[in-house]
C-alpha cells in the first residue's frame, strides 16, 4: 500500500520499508544499503530504527513541526481572540488593536481554530456550526414539508409577467372554484411537498399532496420506510421540526408502529434540520422554477425524473460529489 510523502523525500514509504527490511531481516550493514538506496548511512541507520521500535507504520511521513513551540500564542490570548470572533464578529484588525498584538497572529489563530470565515459560525448564536453525519443508511432520515404555490394555467408570473401571470391565476381559480384571499386576490392554492431525506446518504423522497394534516404526514412516513426498506435500508429514527403534525399523537403512533423513535428540533431552530432545509433550496432550483410549466399538472409530473436524478444520477458536494444511491449498501457495485 502505498501513502503520499512530502515533495523532497528521498525515498518514498515503500521504499524506506525495502531498505529496512534490507538492515534489520536480511543483516546488510547500514553504509551498504545506504549505497544501494543512494541515501546517507545516517538516513538508512534512521528508518531501520524506527523500523525496529514501529514495524512497517513507521515509515510514513511525520509532521515537520517542533515538539516545543516557545513563541505560540499563549492559551489565554487565544481565548480572548476566540471569545471576540464568536461573541462580537470581529475581524483580525479589530481583535488585534484590542488586544495590542499583530492582525497576522490573530489571523493565524482564527485559521487554526477554523474560525477564520464567519460562516462557521451560527448566526444566532455565536457558536461554531457542528456539522454531523449519521454512519449508516437509516440511522436518521430528516422529513418536512416544503410548500410551493401552484403553477396557474398558461404559466406562472415568473415566466409570463405580472399582469398575464394574474390574468392566468384569476382564470385558473374560476375554473377550480378557488377562494380569493383576504385581499380579494385569486388564489389557487398550495402544493404540499411532504420531504424525507435519509441523513447519511442523502437519498431523497418525496411525495406531493394538498395538505399537510397529521394524517398525510403520517402515511408519507409509512410509504417512505417502506420505499428505504425495499432498498435494504432499515430506519432507527425520524427528525421532524415542531408542526403539529409532527406533535399529534397519530405521528406519535406511528412511529412507535414502526419501530422508530421519533425526534424533533429544538423550536426557532431551523439549522438542526439543515440537510432537509438544504435539499429544499435544490428542489425548488433545479426543479419548481427552473423552467416554464404551463401548470401545476406539467409541473408535478417533471417531479419523479428531477428527484431520480438527483438520486441517481447528480453529484452532491457534501458527499465527496458522489450521487446519494451511491451510499445504499445493498446496491450492486456500489457497495461502501
Amino acid at each position: 500500500m502505498s501513502h503520499a510523502t512530502h515533495s523532497n523525500a528521498a525515498l518514498t514509504p515503500r521504499a524506506r520499508l525495502r531498505l529496512a527490511l534490507l538492515i534489520v531481516d536480511h543483516g546488510w550493514p547500514p553504509a551498504r544499503a545506504a549505497e544501494r538506496y543512494d541515501v546517507s548511512w545516517r538516513t538508512a541507520k534512521k528508518w531501520a530504527e524506527r523500523y525496529r521500535t514501529e514495524g512497517p507504520a513507521g515509515m510514513v511521513d511525520r509532521s515537520s513541526a517542533p515538539h516545543h513551540q516557545p513563541n505560540r500564542t499563549p492559551a489565554p490570548v487565544v481565548r480572548k481572540i476566540v471569545h471576540l470572533r464568536w461573541k462580537q464578529r470581529l475581524g483580525p484588525v479589530e481583535i488585534a488593536d484590542r488586544l495590542n498584538m499583530a492582525s497576522s497572529t490573530v489571523h493565524a489563530v482564527l485559521v487554526r481554530c477554523r474560525l477564520n470565515r464567519l460562516t462557521h459560525i451560527d448566526r444566532a448564536t455565536g457558536e461554531p456550526i457542528r456539522r454531523y453525519e449519521h454512519q449508516r443508511p437509516g440511522d436518521l432520515i430528516h422529513v418536512d414539508v416544503k410548500k410551493l404555490g401552484k403553477v396557474p394555467d398558461g404559466g406562472g408570473w415568473r415566466y409570463v409577467g405580472r399582469q398575464q401571470g394574474g390574468k392566468n391565476r384569476a382564470a385558473t381559480a374560476l375554473r377550480t372554484g378557488a377562494p380569493k384571499s383576504k385581499y380579494h386576490q385569486p388564489l389557487v392554492g398550495t402544493c404540499y411537498l411532504h420531504t424525507v431525506i435519509d441523513d447519511h446518504s442523502r437519498v431523497a423522497y418525496v411525495e406531493a399532496h394538498d395538505d399537510e394534516t397529521k394524517e398525510t404526514a403520517a402515511a408519507v412516513l409509512r410509504n417512505a420506510v417502506a420505499w428505504f426498506a425495499a432498498r435494504g435500508v432499515t430506519v432507527q429514527r425520524v427528525l421532524s421540526d415542531n408542526g403539529g403534525a409532527y406533535r399529534s399523537h397519530l405521528w406519535r403512533d406511528t412511529c412507535t408502529e414502526l419501530q422508530i423513535t421519533a425526534k424533533r428540533t429544538r423550536p426557532y431552530r431551523p439549522q438542526t434540520n439543515g440537510k432537509i432545509e438544504r435539499f429544499h433550496r435544490t428542489l425548488v432550483e433545479g426543479w419548481a422554477f427552473k423552467k416554464f410549466y404551463n401548470s401545476e399538472s406539467a409541473r408535478l409530473a417533471a417531479l419523479p425524473a428531477w428527484v431520480h436524478e438527483y438520486n441517481h444520477h447528480r453529484p452532491h458536494s457534501a458527499i465527496g460529489k458522489a450521487a446519494p444511491i451511491t451510499r445504499l449498501n445493498n446496491l450492486p457495485g456500489h457497495h461502501s
